[in-house]
């Protein structure tokens, strides 16, 4: 019997155990690490690199976009900042553009801490009345 890489092993225990809150943390993260990866990808001119890259950071805000609840009104709020993100990428992707994938990126880090400040709030009122 082979032995699997441990590391992949764990991420992906780490992934079939995790809450719905903490797999939308790991897509953004997730798509952060891509669009950084893209970015270095274009300062050092490697074209291939940074398109797969960004249309890596696409396939997240599009999975992000398409799981929405419409119910809530906050849904409206993110289908515009996805919708935004994704017109960005696109751009960024046709003139191979750093400064745009660092605006993005700006965005997704702010939608992250908002999410993980969600999380620890949601964890603290689960606490106060477990």
């Amino acid at each position: 019997m082979a032995v699997q890489n441990p590391y992949a092993q764990y991420s992906n225990n780490k992934i079939m155990t995790a809450s719905p809150a903490e797999l939308t943390l790991m897509l953004y993260e997730g798509a952060i690490k891509f669009n950084n990866i893209a970015e270095v990808a274009i300062e050092e001119k490697d074209v291939p690199k940074a398109h797969n890259n960004i249309v890596k950071t696409q396939n997240i805000i599009s999975y992000l976009r398409n799981t929405l609840d419409m119910r809530y009104s906050v849904a409206q709020d993110f289908e515009r900042i996805y919708s935004y993100l994704d017109r960005r990428l696109v751009e960024a992707n046709i003139h191979k553009d750093a400064e745009i994938l660092k605006e993005v990126n700006d965005h997704l880090r702010a939608v992250r801490d908002n999410w993980k400040e969600v999380m620890r709030v949601n964890r603290e009122k689960g606490s106060a009345n477990g």
